[in-house]
């Protein structure tokens, strides 16, 4: 006996008649706060600093961009995706559930979505970027999704729970501990270096490149995944599950509290834990190059408070969406529609990224990433993302998705004989 997919799946993916524009505006925003952070890692011929992260050259121009890019984007906008991601599979689950699917069914397409996109994350990191993010947020999706998505709130809230103690544990601990033993100058490693070289923009050979971005883009999918499972990073993805759950997102007028004190309070840790290390960089705090470093006091305090930012980012956006719909007349509803269009799009999109920066900054390329400063680099990723804007915009005016977004979905809905 033969039985179709699509008979125990009763319909495909989402309408657009039931997209909220608060989930798409923020991927659109996303994208922006993505290529403007990974902008750092083109500037191949720049001097780093302790943390390896941002450069520590340039103009007073630069600094100014490096200072804002430490406490606004570096590490705050990670998060968001990740929170976005976790909403979208349980809204994708609970779209299918509702229209009498098997659960297990759904969280079978989901699976296959999750495989599909290690293998694109992959791609995408041997062909041009080596921190691709989709096939970390891939494994992420297989395991969080198989233990997780089919489970009741109360095993979301003790599993948060214990993300949250983990994560503590595993990111503050050792700083609070050198901390109380007086010991925080020589805490972290000086010779820190997490980027530019796993990125290999300064590599002449494309092949020799293409080498060390598919081994690192290999870490990032597998070992960085389990690490964040393991260290309890994987929180802001469950509370993507929950916040689905409550629809917070397509009825942001029904959460406006919670979404006031998580913008407020959210963005605010998020902002303050990352100014000693924004002060720090730019030399108006002087303190050891350990404490600096990627693993140092400062960089821990500002990678764990990020958290916090990335969940007052989509807070903030939800509030803004909420008043946008409800006010009469809608001033700028071109805009608002277009960085929606992006959202829509976000992995079309967020592929194009890397085929326009890539060949150009590179040093198998163009090589301009070599002459560029952090300021110039800023406009440059303004200009990328404003390109990738129009092409959405025109898309979502033909009345068509997304290639990527067409091609996964074929693939994930794709009928299948048993």
């Amino acid at each position: 006996m033969t039985i179709a997919t699509e008979e125990r799946l009763p319909r495909g993916g989402v309408r657009p008649n039931e997209r909220a524009l608060a989930p798409d505006l923020a991927r659109g925003i996303m994208l922006l706060g993505i290529v403007l952070s990974n902008t750092a890692f083109h500037l191949w011929a720049a001097r780093r600093g302790p943390s390896g992260w941002q450069p520590v050259d340039g103009s007073w121009l630069d600094h100014a961009v490096q200072f804002t890019m430490i406490i606004v984007l570096d590490l705050r906008v990670y998060p968001l995706f990740a929170f976005l991601f976790g909403y979208g599979m349980m809204q994708l689950y609970l779209r299918q559930t509702a229209a009498g699917a098997d659960g297990r069914a759904a969280a079978k397409i989901l699976r296959r979505r999750g495989l599909w996109l290690i293998v694109i994350g992959l791609t995408h990191a041997a062909l041009l970027m080596a921190g691709d993010i989709t096939g970390f947020y891939g494994v992420l999706s297989l395991v969080l999704g198989t233990a997780l998505l089919r489970r009741g709130e109360r095993a979301l809230k003790w599993w948060t729970g214990i993300g949250v103690a983990l994560l503590v544990l595993v990111s503050a601990g050792p700083a609070l501990a050198a901390l109380l033993r007086g010991e925080l100058g020589t805490f972290g490693d000086t010779g820190a270096d997490p980027g530019l070289e796993a990125y290999a923009p300064d590599e002449a050979d494309w092949l020799t490149a293409a080498g060390i971005r598919l081994e690192t883009g290999l870490f990032v999918t597998f070992a960085a995944a389990s690490l964040t499972l393991v260290g309890g990073g994987y929180v802001i993805f469950l509370l993507g599950f929950w916040a689905a759950r409550r629809r917070v997102l397509e009825e942001p007028g029904d959460h406006r509290t919670l979404l006031r004190r998580t913008a407020v309070l959210g963005i605010a840790v998020g902002w303050l834990g990352a100014l000693p290390a924004a002060l720090a960089h730019t030399g108006v705090l002087h303190v050891t190059d350990a404490m600096q470093s990627d693993s140092g006091a400062l960089m821990v305090l500002r990678d764990i408070t990020g958290n916090a930012a990335g969940l007052g980012y989509v807070a903030a956006i939800a509030l803004f969406a909420h008043r946008w719909t409800t006010r009469r007349p809608r001033r700028g509803a071109t805009a608002v529609a277009a960085v929606a269009s992006v959202g829509q799009r976000s992995l079309s999109c967020y592929l194009a990224h890397s085929l326009l920066f890539a060949p150009v900054l590179a040093a198998w390329g163009l090589g301009l990433g070599g002459h560029l400063g952090s300021a110039t680099m800023a406009l440059f990723a303004c200009a990328v993302w404003l390109v990738t804007l129009a092409g959405a915009y025109a898309l979502e005016r033909a009345g068509r998705r997304g290639p990527a977004e067409a091609a996964l979905r074929r693939l994930m809905y794709r009928s299948r004989r048993a």
